[in-house]
């Protein structure tokens, strides 16, 4: 982890105003299963969210592909077959925690899994 340190300076010393420690980025993996009744717009606009969401929040090296509609082993909320979708990016745990956070709440996935491969 590295760590960041403000310092306030004046003409007398300077003053540590306060430490933080800033998470390192470690690589993730990301797959997630999109409803398949979802139109080709929609689609898009789910990957592009999560992705813009990556970007905003500083994550680097990001990879994004679309595994294509597969079938389902068991109904997954009422589905038999989804979209899956695998990002690679680097990031820290706070990014992933906002971006899994985001997911669980979206009608339109119906299920993700992220793996730190680093």
């Amino acid at each position: 982890m590295g760590i960041h340190v403000i310092v306030e300076e004046n003409e007398i010393n300077k003053k540590i105003i306060f430490m933080k420690t800033i998470p390192e980025f470690v690589s993730y993996e990301t797959v997630y299963i999109l409803k398949s009744d979802l139109t080709e717009d929609t689609l898009l606009k789910a990957i592009e969210q999560y992705q813009g969401l990556l970007l905003e929040r500083g994550a680097k090296n990001i990879l994004i592909e679309n595994r294509g509609r597969r079938q389902l082993k068991y109904p997954i909320k009422s589905s038999r077959d989804g979209v899956f979708i695998q990002m690679n990016y680097d990031a820290n745990g706070e990014i992933v925690s906002l971006m899994e956070k985001s997911m669980k709440i979206s009608d339109s996935i119906l299920r993700y899994l992220t793996s730190r491969m680093s």
